[in-house]
């Protein structure tokens, strides 16, 4: 017999995210359930790939994942698994597959959902040098009402300036596009109509995070130094994209309690959406404990 869930429990378990525009844009609507699935299936492991340096000479990720792994995964015979990976490919171009030859498994390209052939996205693959800067963030302060604290944030940063001032690499039509379709794409993902209506919240640091978001989305960066690692453009925007409207708010909250002083407030900023989807889980968690040790649940 499976348990309920109580709070947020949910949050300590993985998931696989499949993209709602899937299932909301007429673009998809000929994809099965089951090849979304597999999107998301796929899509999970793009971060992973950059960040083992699986790119090929065109700055391009692509991952690798046999027929037999997907039938595993989607519980599937072989015949099943093939025409699921052609559906991504020849019906709405989500992925591209690449021969290797000599009985090698093929390389699996997975295309970015929100502009499938828009050539903006080709802005991705510019790369800029980037130098180094560094700032520490201390202990991040939760809610008062339970006194617990999270773990200590340590973030350095690289030509920060520099980074934010890609908004003014491209003004062109495609550019501006691009930053519409990133901006429409966090509206539904966060469900800012409903954020925005929450006037508990910061509707100015709501919009800033937003912006931000956008920003790194947008960036012609090839990485940027989190948590004192470079990491790839793509894995930090791919951790943005899976954000949702209780990780906002769990960050909104984490600025309005902090008490340190803060240098760079977009810095902060970034190590705190960054980390949320791992601190939030803990933040919950000792929530729950705080309540059940005061018999408030």
């Amino acid at each position: 017999m499976f348990d309920y869930f109580y709070g947020a429990k949910a949050e300590q378990f993985a998931f696989y995210r499949v993209p709602k525009v899937l299932f909301t844009n007429d673009r998809f609507r000929y994809l099965s359930a089951e090849a979304k699935t597999l999107y998301g299936i796929l899509l999970d492991r793009v971060p992973l790939s950059a960040k083992n340096g699986w790119i090929d000479e065109q700055g391009r990720v692509y991952i690798i994942c046999t027929i037999e792994e997907i039938m595993a995964d989607m519980n599937c015979g072989n015949k099943k698994a093939i025409q699921l990976l052609s559906d991504l490919e020849d019906k709405v171009g989500l992925i591209e597959r690449k021969r290797q030859g000599l009985g090698k498994p093929n390389l699996i390209y997975v295309k970015n959902f929100i502009s499938v052939d828009n050539p903006v996205e080709r802005h991705f693959l510019k790369c800029q040098n980037v130098t180094s800067g560094s700032v520490e963030i201390t202990s991040l302060e939760v809610s008062k009402g339970h006194g617990n604290k999270t773990d200590i944030i340590k973030t350095e940063y690289s030509d920060t300036d520099s980074f934010y001032s890609d908004r003014s690499v491209g003004k062109g039509s495609d550019a501006m596009r691009s930053r519409a379709q990133y901006e429409d794409y966090f509206r539904e993902s966060l469900e800012l109509d409903y954020l925005s209506r929450d006037r508990t919240l910061d509707q100015d640091a709501l919009h800033a995070m937003v912006d931000l978001m956008v920003d790194v989305c947008c960036s012609t960066r090839k990485s940027i130094r989190i948590n004192r690692e470079d990491m790839p453009i793509e894995v930090v925007k791919s951790r943005f994209m899976k954000l949702d409207a209780e990780h906002i708010k769990y960050a909104l909250m984490t600025l309005a309690n902090n008490t340190t002083r803060v240098k760079d407030m977009k810095q902060y900023m970034l190590a705190v959406l960054y980390n949320a989807p791992t601190t939030i889980s803990s933040y919950y968690q000792n929530w729950v404990q705080h309540d059940m040790a005061n018999g408030l649940i």
